[in-house]
């Protein structure tokens, strides 16, 4: 879902129009792209700001996914998203999956990713529920470690889910 919400954040009118109210017109560039650095410095260091933000941003993307699932024709959808289980949308899932990997290996993935500093990966994952309060409400788990191999990880749930439509 990162990539439709980047994509939304440029594109769709309400949001536009309420990260402007919020953040000033200087939070989308010249080019009506909006500046990711300079929202995340605001959202990552202000509890209520990031709120506001995700009650604005949220439910246009949850009614986008509702949408977009209802064109699929597939044996199963998998819908992917950062804070699923913080924002509630895990409660419109049949299953879901944690892929979980410890905090140093996320921090270091990040850094590289997004060429940014380790302690803004880190206030970032604060924000976030940890993976043990995640694992209470997950179907299931994929370890993404380092160690334990995805691939098969990924096949047992693609083979659980086509022969008997649950992942357990």
């Amino acid at each position: 879902m990162d990539s439709v919400v980047k994509s939304l954040i440029n594109s769709n009118a309400e949001i536009k129009t309420g990260l402007i109210e919020l953040f000033g017109k200087n939070i989308y560039d010249q080019n009506n792209k909006v500046n990711r650095k300079m929202l995340a410095d605001f959202i990552f260091n202000d509890n209520i700001l990031m709120e506001k933000t995700n009650k604005l941003i949220h439910p246009v993307v949850r009614n986008k996914f509702i949408q977009w699932h209802e064109q699929q024709n597939a044996v199963y959808v998998i819908h992917e998203a950062a804070i699923l289980f913080e924002r509630g949308f895990y409660k419109m899932m049949d299953f879901t999956i944690l892929v979980s990997a410890p905090k140093n290996i996320r921090i270091e993935r990040v850094v590289k990713r997004d060429k940014i500093q380790p302690e803004m990966v880190e206030a970032r994952i604060e924000k976030q529920w940890p993976d043990e309060e995640k694992r209470n409400l997950a179907s299931l788990e994929i370890v993404n470690d380092n160690k334990y191999l995805l691939i098969p990880q990924i096949i047992e749930i693609d083979k659980r889910l086509k022969e008997y439509g649950k992942i357990w």
